[in-house]
């Protein structure tokens, strides 16, 4: 109690500092640009944990099974670069960050840039990349100097930005009042058990204007088949959802965490090795792994007879997928530069 007390203050003027940036962008007293080719934005309002890189997964694969060419832009979080960089055979987790990379792997067609300006990012994009018929923008609701198209926010159903704070007292990074500027909202991470009665909860609790679609979506894991007991190694913002899952499966299963987006060192690697002496194989993330490849841990734990095997992660609409999937592929359609 006393923590939060300490952190009002704090919350109150990190609430105002953004306040001030937002007005600024609306008197036009920073600039802000529109691109000639449809954009779409998957964000948050909260400090990472919604489920944005399988979400853009999805979009993504949407896009691609409907015959468009869509690329992905983010800021590449944590990479030791800078600028512009399009991801190539040659690409790490070190040049472009764990969540390109990974998007990368699983979408080898689709061109992959890293750039923390947006607005150049996706100027380069173009003049690099031929018939684009959309851009896909991870985590870029807060960065006003682009103005995307279509605007998808993601929140999840147990922490719903209406229910947060701002930081460092809560987990918000902007205002609430932002989400009106979505054109979706997207409810993540929802339980499997959940029923009609509590979707009409939360869209009351919500009272989204009547141009704003809801959707709610759940987390579908991959069938895990390897017998024996995991050590779960997880260096994301909320493990606690692959682990309860996990724990479906593999009761005695245990869990070493890291932070969100953990460089792990040498040190980090050894701590590992010695825990996993205890388990039959290691689980992780699709994000982490990307990270992990870079190490020696692969090596290290074959040398034991073991495996580093990543959990697959996909979005499970809960709500009809059709009129998620129709909203993204409408605007695409009426708004692509080449008909």
């Amino acid at each position: 109690m006393l923590k939060n007390l300490l952190y009002i203050p704090l919350s109150v003027l990190y609430r105002c500092g953004v306040a001030i940036r937002h007005a600024m962008y609306d008197r036009h007293l920073l600039p802000s640009f529109s691109v000639d080719v449809p954009t779409i934005c998957v964000g948050n309002l909260a400090v990472g944990g919604t489920g944005k890189t399988p979400m853009t997964a999805y979009i993504l694969q949407l896009l691609l099974a409907n015959g468009y060419r869509p690329a992905f832009l983010s800021r590449g979080y944590k990479r030791s670069t800078r600028g512009f960089r399009m991801a190539d055979s040659y690409a790490t987790v070190e040049t472009i960050g764990d969540e390109a990379m990974q998007l990368h792997r699983a979408f080898p067609e689709v061109p992959v840039v890293v750039c923390e300006n947006r607005v150049r990012g996706v100027r380069q994009l173009m003049r690099q990349v031929d018939g684009l018929d959309v851009i896909v923008l991870d985590d870029a609701m807060q960065h006003r100097a682009i103005r995307c198209g279509l605007n998808i926010l993601l929140t999840t159903y147990d922490r719903l930005y209406i229910d947060d704070h701002m930081l460092p007292w809560g987990t918000l990074r902007d205002l609430p009042v932002r989400a009106l500027k979505a054109d979706a909202v997207v409810v993540t991470k929802c339980p499997d058990t959940i029923q009609p009665i509590d979707m009409r909860v939360v869209d009351n609790r919500l009272h989204l204007p009547t141009y704003q679609r809801l959707h709610f979506a759940g987390t579908a894991y991959a069938p895990m088949e390897q017998e024996g007991i995991p050590l779960v190694l997880c260096g994301i913002a909320h493990p606690h959802y692959m682990m309860n899952y996990v724990q479906t499966r593999y009761p005695q299963a245990q869990l070493m965490a890291f932070p969100d987006h953990h460089h792990y060192t040498r040190k980090d690697i050894d701590a590992i090795m010695e825990r996993s002496k205890h388990f039959d194989f290691v689980l992780t993330t699709e994000k982490d792994i990307q990270r992990l490849r870079t190490t020696t841990l692969v090596e290290r734990l074959q040398a034991q007879g073991k495996r580093l095997i990543a959990l697959p992660i996909r979005v499970s609409f809960l709500s009809p997928k059709e009129d998620f999937d129709r909203q993204i592929l409408t605007y695409v359609r009426e708004n692509r530069k080449h008909q």
